[in-house]
């Protein structure tokens, strides 16, 4: 038997933590990889279309399935262990990947030039399928963190589930970017394979103590099971009113989803563009590590309400010059604060809904949140391409602030975001004078600890 040295603290760490970081640096890796895909396949498309409707569609996509996915999602990660769910997920992804490969190979880049084409869709389905299934991973690992860390530990362990969402931004955008400008999709597709079937290796020896489905409590007849999930939420008193706080958030969401990339690319190229996202994205991991050193403070729906705050004064001013200067540190900035929003909500949820539907209730707030982005998303592009953009590059808006503001088509983008950013600026600080706030700001406070995880194994 080793025993630490005398004068020295022991670094030796319990099963479950060791667990804990396996797990935490697997996402990581599987992370880059569908984070990879998800950004290349947004650049190839507007660069093979050069169409803002095409992008905004794909942004569009892609939360509609998020929000579709997510209720169905948390059932399935609260009757299977969670090693178990992250194995299914990435066994899916690999199939979706080959599938598109497949159809890449087969076609060639010049079949994808025309943005009505069938094909091209098809292939952007099974994609934005690959990265989808990869949500799987996410409730799963909010509910391991549950499973494994203290509950006095859990907003800093969110924190750095965070920052590996961070890490991931900042490798992503720049693989993305070169590996578009080098070869497409085809390299970024053959390295998504690589590394998702790595992590089934990599899964396939970690052991997670306790991780076995949770106590059913007499919900097992029912998998999906929505009836009883909204009775647990409706049960806590201003739950439904933090999904609704965070839903204002994506509101936001939607319009960046769906515009920005053609922003940036209408500014400078897409190796630029995804060098720039992978500096921005060190903001992404600042936050997340001032999160796991600090935590959230006494109450984390102040944290996240302040965020939004922050998020929405950013969308009103980094978009008023065209200038790539304002745009990076107005960008910086907001991906300092994202990972105090995400953490406020987890930190919330983890603390006062039992863990044998923390699976389910991450699930159902995925899905009530992911909705507003959808519906932005659709509706914004299309009112981008075919109101904004004429209107700031031959329309009225050159005389009225086109002096001051700038014309084309990228002014008309950069109007969207101011606009967007003054309404939901008025709404959360409208937001803080709520009974609905103060609350649940109380209820958090005076909460219990959560019920323990499934006894380690």
């Amino acid at each position: 038997m080793t025993s630490a040295r005398p004068g020295r603290p022991t670094t030796m760490r319990s099963a479950p933590e060791r667990a804990f970081l396996h797990l935490l640096v697997d996402t990581l890796f599987v992370s880059v990889t569908h984070f990879t895909v998800w950004f290349a396949v947004t650049f190839w498309v507007y660069l093979q279309t050069r169409s803002v409707f095409a992008t905004g569609i794909i942004a569009g996509l892609f939360l509609v399935m998020t929000s579709l996915s997510g209720i169905g999602f948390g059932s399935i990660v609260d009757h299977h262990p969670k090693r178990t769910v992250m194995i299914g997920s990435n066994a899916v992804a690999l199939v979706l990947y080959a599938a598109a490969l497949a159809v890449y190979l087969a076609a060639g880049d010049a079949a994808f030039t025309d943005p009505a084409s069938p094909l091209l869709w098809a292939f952007v389905l099974l994609l934005m399928s690959g990265v989808i299934v990869g949500n799987l991973r996410g409730i799963a690992m909010s509910t391991a963190v549950t499973l494994l860390v203290p509950a006095e530990r859990r907003d800093r362990a969110n924190g750095l589930v965070g920052t590996v969402s961070g890490v991931s931004f900042l490798v992503t955008s720049v693989i993305s970017g070169l590996l578009v400008g080098l070869s497409g999709m085809f390299h970024a597709l053959v390295l998504a394979l690589v590394v998702v079937g790595a992590s089934v290796l990599h899964l396939a020896t970690v052991h997670v103590p306790g991780d076995r489905p949770a106590p059913s409590a007499g919900d097992g007849a029912s998998r999906v099971d929505l009836r009883g999930t909204l009775a647990v939420v409706a049960a806590l008193p201003g739950l439904f009113a933090l999904i609704a706080f965070s839903t204002i958030n994506n509101f936001l969401g939607g319009v960046y989803m769906a515009l920005l990339d053609a922003y940036g690319l209408s500014i400078m190229s897409v190796q630029e563009w995804g060098l720039l996202w992978g500096v921005l994205s060190t903001g992404f991991i600042i936050g997340g590590l001032v999160i796991a050193r600090r935590g959230l403070g006494s109450s984390p729906l102040r944290s996240l309400l302040v965020a939004n705050v922050v998020l929405w004064v950013l969308a009103t001013t980094f978009t008023l010059h065209r200038s790539v200067l304002v745009l990076g540190v107005g960008m910086f900035l907001y991906l300092c604060v994202i990972p105090f929003i995400e953490a406020s909500e987890q930190t919330v949820l983890q603390k006062v809904v039992p863990f044998e539907r923390q699976g389910r209730v991450f699930g159902f707030a995925q899905s009530v949140e992911q909705a507003a982005s959808p519906l932005t998303a659709f509706l914004i592009s299309p009112v981008a391409q075919f109101v904004f953009i004429p209107f700031m590059t031959t329309g009225a808006g050159v005389e009225l602030i086109g002096g001051w503001f700038g014309t084309g088509p990228d002014r008309g983008i950069a109007l969207v975001f101011v606009l967007t950013g003054l309404v939901g600026l008025v709404l959360t600080l409208a937001a803080f004078g709520t009974r609905q706030y103060r609350d649940l700001s109380r209820r958090y406070a005076l909460a219990d600890a959560p019920p323990a995880a499934a006894p380690a194994g």
